[in-house]
């Protein structure tokens, strides 16, 4: 019998331990897979090992080889020196070898090269192994810094974190794009968004967030579009206008930035990104984008109550070009084309106290401050045709007194993809899940 204490560790280092100057000239152990197995002659033999957070370069003179293939499972032993040549600056002289486990094939794609150069249908088939290219992990790496930065900044603002049920009665967002299910002989849907749930937790804890999974039914096939994504959201309480949102989103994606600079250089590196500036980022309404957009490139304006994706594309090349910014707010949305609960503009009815952000032309966070007065609230459901009687749960919020809140939801896979520089949201995703892939 033994006792389990959490105090033991794997003997294995991890890379940036490693690279702390005093291990340099020690005997040290490494754990990884072999991601380049390459002979130079002379007995001489390099292999790379992907560890979790790096790339070792191990040099092998007088060892037998022959059973350690690419993707073999293994731990070297062996003296840290310097070598600026190596990643990182340091490379392994081994002294022994111990396989661990062998793949019973090789890999059906080089994962150590550059590039995959493969078509997106093909690559999205292959991705359980192929996550392991070095670009492809650094884009998740990305994307979990970018959550990171999401949890420790709100944290730091007194924000509390929460779990909504993603099985609901009702949808948040209204319209068709909403999946159907059997819930014990009960009709029941993927939630669109933790838009009630959220707005029920700032009458309990005020300032609250949520990383989550959100689903749209919606039959479409494009390079911004998934069926399931990862949802960011927050909401606040106590604000005095929906500013105070964009105030905080503009603080956490401060955070977000000088945390990609300070501890993931070499994935920036990697991917040869362009780190945003987030200094200050323009607000403008949604009438005077369009408009400024239009008069600059020349094009006529189709739709006045939303923003095609061409506009999108038009108002961020305009924020970059005349006020410098990859961001810009797009603010005071028609009411048309946004949901029930978004305030009105008390000075025109016509439009919300609402907002999308653009990042280098694409949408990839709404919000705004929602209606907290439960006679505004119903009056609004009643003049939309809806029953708010099929909303009773949610209704009792209100009915019970909220203070005035206003919140929002990041596509993180957006927000990503954006970030990352990627030409299709999938690329951001995982596992991606849209109109015909259902698998990995």
């Amino acid at each position: 019998m033994e006792f389990i204490t959490g105090t033991k560790r794997n003997g294995g280092l991890a890379y940036n331990g490693l690279l702390e100057g005093g291990r340099r000239n020690q005997t040290v152990q490494v754990s990884g897979m072999v991601h380049v197995k390459q002979s130079v002659g002379g007995g001489l033999t390099f292999l790379k090992l992907r560890l979790r957070d790096g790339l070792l370069q191990c040099v092998c003179g007088g060892l037998d080889l022959s059973e350690v293939p690419e993707e073999a499972a293994v731990t070297v032993t062996g003296t840290l020196r310097e070598e600026p040549r190596a990643p990182g600056g340091v490379e392994l002289a081994a002294e022994s070898v111990e396989v661990l486990s062998r793949p019973a094939e090789p890999m059906p794609v080089p994962v150590a090269k550059a590039k995959l150069n493969i078509n997106l249908d093909t690559e999205l088939g292959l991705r359980p192994v192929l996550l392991r290219h070095l670009r492809e992990r650094s884009v998740f790496r990305v994307q979990a810094a970018l959550s990171r930065a999401f949890r420790e900044y709100l944290q730091r603002e007194g924000f509390t974190e929460v779990h909504t049920p993603k099985i609901v009665h009702a949808g948040a967002e209204g319209g068709s794009n909403i999946f159907r299910l059997d819930y014990f002989g009960r009709k029941a849907f993927l939630a669109q968004s933790p838009q009630f749930y959220k707005q029920t937790m700032v009458g309990v804890f005020e300032r609250v967030y949520e990383v989550a999974p959100v689903f749209r039914a919606e039959k479409h096939s494009t390079a911004r579009h998934l069926n399931e994504y990862t949802s960011m959201d927050f909401e606040m309480g106590f604000i005095q206008s929906f500013a105070d949102v964009m105030e905080v989103e503009t603080g956490f994606l401060r955070y977000a930035v000088d945390l990609l600079k300070r501890e993931y250089a070499d994935d920036i590196t990697r991917l040869k990104l362009t780190v945003p500036e987030v200094d200050q980022i323009p607000a403008v309404r949604f009438d005077e984008a369009k408009r400024l957009a239009a008069e600059k490139y020349g094009y006529k304006i189709r739709d006045p109550y939303d923003l095609e994706p061409e506009e999108e594309h038009a108002i961020g090349r305009y924020a970059r070009e005349e006020w410098g910014s990859d961001f810009v707010f797009v603010t005071h949305y028609p009411g048309k084309k946004r949901p029930f609960y978004a305030m009105d503009d008390p000075d025109d009815s016509r439009y919300t106290l609402s907002f999308d952000l653009l990042f280098r032309g694409l949408e990839v966070t709404t919000g705004g401050q929602r209606i907290h007065d439960y006679g505004q609230q119903v009056a609004k459901m009643e003049r939309l045709g809806m029953d708010p009687a099929e909303f009773e749960s949610y209704l009792m919020i209100h009915k019970h007194g909220m203070p005035p809140h206003g919140g929002l939801g990041i596509g993180l896979e957006r927000l990503t993809m954006q970030l990352c520089g990627l030409d299709n949201v999938r690329y951001a995703s995982l596992f991606p899940r849209n109109l015909s892939r259902l698998e990995p």
